[in-house]
């Protein structure tokens, strides 16, 4: 089965930021992200269990390559990405029912 994938306007904003940053780095290094993070969700698709409940109901999928970690959950149909942090930051602040 093939679900939909959506972003939340705030992981649009956290992508948005991580990619501008990557681009100040070197140009073209955050389309590099962009493309990392479009491989994850192609494959929330199709398989977002097999990503375990990691904090509150939320699931994680990790980037490879860029330390990016995008929280999402399994809503019917439908996966929602909530939030795409940095690996470093603390995930149980950020992480909320918005």
């Amino acid at each position: 089965m093939t679900r939909s994938v959506s972003l939340r306007d705030v992981a649009e904003n956290d992508l948005a930021r991580a990619r501008d940053w990557y681009d100040k780095q070197r140009p073209g290094l955050g389309d590099e992200l962009l493309s990392v993070v479009a491989e994850c969700l192609l494959s929330l698709e199709s398989t977002p269990e097999l990503h375990p409940i990691y904090y509150r109901g939320f699931r994680r999928v990790l980037t490879r390559r860029f330390p990016y970690k995008l929280f999402f959950r399994i809503e019917g149909e439908a996966v929602v990405v909530f939030r795409i942090l940095h690996a470093s930051r603390d995930h149980t602040r950020q992480l909320g029912e918005r």
